[in-house]
């Protein structure tokens, strides 16, 4: 669709693309592309009136809530609309329904609803109500933001403070991965490039292992979450210190998803498991950027021939994840993105997903850990916050993604997957191994 110059508001930075190839592939397989939710589970009815006003402004301070994805020439582009879309949405169940039943069925239409890239809202906020149980869903596509801007667009709601929400972001600075890519001369960037090529290469010389039933074709998203109790997430944090460090918490849940989707059936083709998952570029606790996405890919793999001892395994990622950040590999891929930003979306998407040597998927399985959650459990809107939880739209294969994060001292395993690669009895099966994984002595 081609539009006036004048009507474009912002270009996708690198990473931006990086997220649009990976919804160009989800669309390519007739599903409804990168579509993520962050999920809040409430106490009672939140202040309707006052969660409107707060959302009113928002729209108004980041008007790119309001903007249509489109193509020009082989780039990307935020434009405007003709006319704005509504941000908030409320949706009230009939007496009749079970409530459980309405919140999941409504969250999961949201996720699989179909739109082309170039209608469908960029942000949206859904108050999902029903006797007896709240849900408040902040759904958006992947290019608008990645999980730690929703994470702290969630904050800015939350904030009650006119002031502090001015701390939010500092929409005209240059994306950061941008202002990562400055500080490097020509020469670097293509010696980083080089780097980052040959850890693909290297990747790839293993053949992934998935689990996916790819004879069927993918149809919808289905999720399952599992909150632990206050004493096993106490627990877990203890043994992930224990195995990996006060810093590896992703590298422990990592090793004991690879482990517990081991055990469902150890002869599972494939030499070894592999799972992407995000580097974040901005700064620790830092309130910005919230609109765009700010993070690098990297890489965890295990072979297959070391799964079976635990403490070889936790040692292997360790170690993988030790000469990543000394061969700089984190910002290695920052001109690998910046390269690909110029693909087609299609040779883009190739290169994301397929495995140079073997020309199979290269993910095993989606991996993200949001970590502790910073919201305030009285402070949404006059009501508590009782559970968190993520989602987001995979590609098939892998059919699988593995989120998890921590709130009020409790971890949520959320496991999202397609239908009917994978079934819910499969994946309850797989839950309680990787419950078993994470409390392992």
């Amino acid at each position: 669709m081609n539009t006036p110059t004048e009507d474009i508001i912002q270009m996708l930075n690198p990473s931006d693309c990086f997220t649009l190839a990976m919804d160009e592939e989800i669309r390519q397989e007739q599903m409804p592309g990168s579509q993520c939710g962050f999920a809040l589970e409430l106490s009672s009815t939140p202040d309707i009136t006052a969660i409107e006003q707060r959302i009113h402004e928002f729209g108004e301070r980041f008007p790119l809530v309001f903007a249509s994805l489109q193509q020009r020439g082989k780039r990307f582009f935020w434009c405007k609309r003709e006319q704005q879309h509504p941000l908030f949405h409320h949706h009230i169940a009939p007496d009749t329904v079970n409530a459980a039943d309405f919140h999941k069925q409504t969250v999961l239409s949201l996720l699989n609803h179909r739109q082309a890239r170039e209608t469908i809202p960029p942000l949206e906020f859904h108050l999902i109500q029903s006797t007896g149980k709240n849900t408040f869903l902040m759904r958006w596509i992947h290019p608008f933001c990645d999980a730690k801007g929703a994470d702290l667009i969630l904050k800015y709601l939350c904030t009650d403070d006119a002031e502090q929400r001015l701390r939010f972001d500092l929409p005209k600075l240059e994306p950061l991965v941008n202002q990562q890519l400055d500080k490097y001369k020509w020469w670097q960037k293509v010696l980083l490039f080089i780097k980052a090529k040959r850890h693909i290469t290297q990747l790839d010389t293993l053949q992934s292992i998935i689990h996916a039933d790819t004879s069927k074709a993918p149809k919808q998203l289905n999720f399952n979450t599992y909150t632990l109790s206050p004493e096993q997430t106490q627990s877990i944090n203890k043994l992930t210190r224990q195995h990996v460090g006060l810093t590896g918490t992703s590298l422990y849940y990592v090793g004991c998803f690879m482990r517990a989707l081991h055990k469902m059936n150890p002869e599972q083709a494939g030499d070894a498991y592999c799972t992407p998952y995000a580097f974040n570029l901005r700064r620790n606790k830092a309130l910005s950027p919230l609109l765009g996405n700010h993070v690098a890919p990297l890489f965890a793999q295990a072979p297959k021939a070391i799964l079976h001892d635990r403490a070889a395994l936790f040692q292997h990622l360790k170690q993988q994840n030790a000469n990543t950040l000394r061969e700089k590999l984190d910002y290695a891929f920052l001109p690998l993105m910046w390269a690909a930003s110029w693909l087609s979306l299609e040779q883009h998407g190739q290169k994301l997903r397929t495995s140079m040597r073997t020309g199979t998927e290269r993910s095993s399985f989606w991996f993200s850990d949001i970590g502790n959650v910073d919201l305030s459990s009285a402070s949404f809107f006059k009501t508590d916050i009782t559970k968190i939880y993520h989602l987001c739209q995979i590609s098939s294969p892998p059919a699988l993604a593995f989120l998890s994060c921590q709130f009020n001292q409790q971890l949520t395993l959320s496991y999202n997957f397609i239908e009917p690669l994978f079934s819910e009895e499969w994946i309850e099966a797989l839950h309680k191994n990787v419950l078993e994984e994470l409390l392992l002595e």
